[in-house]
């Protein structure tokens, strides 16, 4: 199985839009002529996937104006880019100066949540050809400070709702929209086990539809927790559960925190609008969690490595002594071709912190970076199934 320009077994290479700042319909028709369609030149593809990140306003007016919603098509064709995934994760405002935890609201259980998730299906469904597949990303519930049963509840019925309706708009439309949910460090399910342990048994007792609800891994989510891709993914697999979406992500690893050289290196990635979740694995294979990076810096022992959620470019190592966990995506790759059809998994790099990375990590502009990491992306597919043959 081989990657001819952007396609993988007839799926569609993207990169995630998040990266871009636009919360209105010009600013995204602005940046798929200023970025999107200049990297797919610079790579030579024929296409190119986006993942549109939709702030909720847009959302809501490409889901009900056709005429917004045939403009944006005709920007897409004009830049020859297709979109078979959107990223429904965060809401708006997610180039504010300060984001942190505001990236989890609303958290499932809102009916404002589930009001923006159809609204992105249904413009997903438009842009979708005749009889396509697409995916959603969306948040692992919530936040997990304050999650009650009550949450747990409200949330499972919003979701049971919203996967009716999507069941409801491909009899509509003939276009298959999924839902896929995201683990996160910090939130209710932080982790692949805590994804099966709360979606298993709901799909089990078909209080949820697999068919329209399944998993997206981010594979530097994945990596902060030190987890085993290929043991996740056969959870998974065991769970029922299908893997809808794969964002190829990497996070900065420290190998010895102790060390003044790895804490100035990874201190410069200190910065005050996303949240930095850090990991501390120790000698006894015991992970030690916080919530930021500022908080690991001046509490966390030190004993063991440290990864941090910190979205760094896929293709390029950062500072050394500082390492990438960049390999973790091979590794889910390959899992994933012996478990599923590789073709059934949308897959995207998501690197959305390019204008917050330090300068010496970042290194080129956006148009470049972007386009190394696809490129990058593209042979990391290929030789993980052509491994998997």
């Amino acid at each position: 199985m081989t990657v001819v320009g952007a396609h993988a077994a007839d799926r569609v290479l993207s990169y995630c839009t998040n990266v871009h700042p636009a919360e209105d319909l010009e600013g995204l028709l602005d940046q798929l002529d200023t970025f999107s369609g200049p990297i797919r030149q610079r790579l030579g593809w024929d296409t190119l996937g986006v993942g549109l990140w939709l702030p909720a306003p847009v959302a809501e007016e490409l889901a009900t104006s056709p005429a917004a919603l045939a403009r944006l098509g005709e920007r897409l064709d004009a830049n020859r880019l297709v979109v078979r995934t959107l990223n429904a994760f965060p809401y708006r405002g997610f180039h504010d100066d300060v984001v942190k935890k505001a990236v989890y609201r609303p958290a499932w259980g809102d009916p404002e949540r589930s009001r923006y998730t159809l609204h992105c299906a249904q413009a997903l469904a438009g842009l979708l050809p005749e009889g396509g597949q697409g995916s959603l990303s969306t948040v692992p519930l919530g936040w997990r400070e304050g999650w009650t049963n009550e949450h747990d509840a409200a949330a499972t019925a919003e979701l049971a709702g919203v996967t009716r309706e999507l069941a409801a708009l491909h009899e509509r439309t003939g276009r298959r929209v999924r839902l896929a949910i995201e683990p996160e460090p910090g939130c209710v399910l932080d982790q692949v086990s805590d994804l099966v342990g709360w979606l298993g048994p709901r799909v089990a007792s078909r209080e949820l539809d697999a068919a329209w609800l399944g998993v997206c891994l981010d594979t530097c989510h994945q990596a902060i927790s030190f987890a085993d891709p290929a043991a996740d993914v056969a959870a998974l697999r065991e769970a029922g559960l299908s893997v809808v979406k794969i964002q190829a992500s990497a996070a900065p690893e420290v190998p010895d925190p102790r060390d003044p050289e790895q804490r100035a290196r990874i201190s410069r990635f200190v910065e005050p609008r996303y949240l930095h979740q850090t990991r501390e694995l120790g000698p006894g294979g015991q992970v030690t969690r916080v919530d930021d990076l500022d908080l690991a810096l001046s509490g966390l022992p030190g004993a063991g490595p440290w990864r941090v959620h910190f979205h760094i470019p896929v293709h390029a190592e950062p500072a050394a002594p500082l390492r990438s966990t960049r390999d973790s995506i091979g590794a889910v790759l390959r899992a994933l071709a012996r478990h599923q059809d590789v073709g059934e998994a949308d897959i995207e790099v998501e690197t959305y912190t390019w204008a917050v990375l330090p300068p010496e990590t970042a290194g080129v502009d956006l148009i470049t970076g972007i386009a190394g990491e696809l490129q990058w992306l593209a042979e990391t597919v290929s030789t993980a199934w052509e491994d998997e043959r």
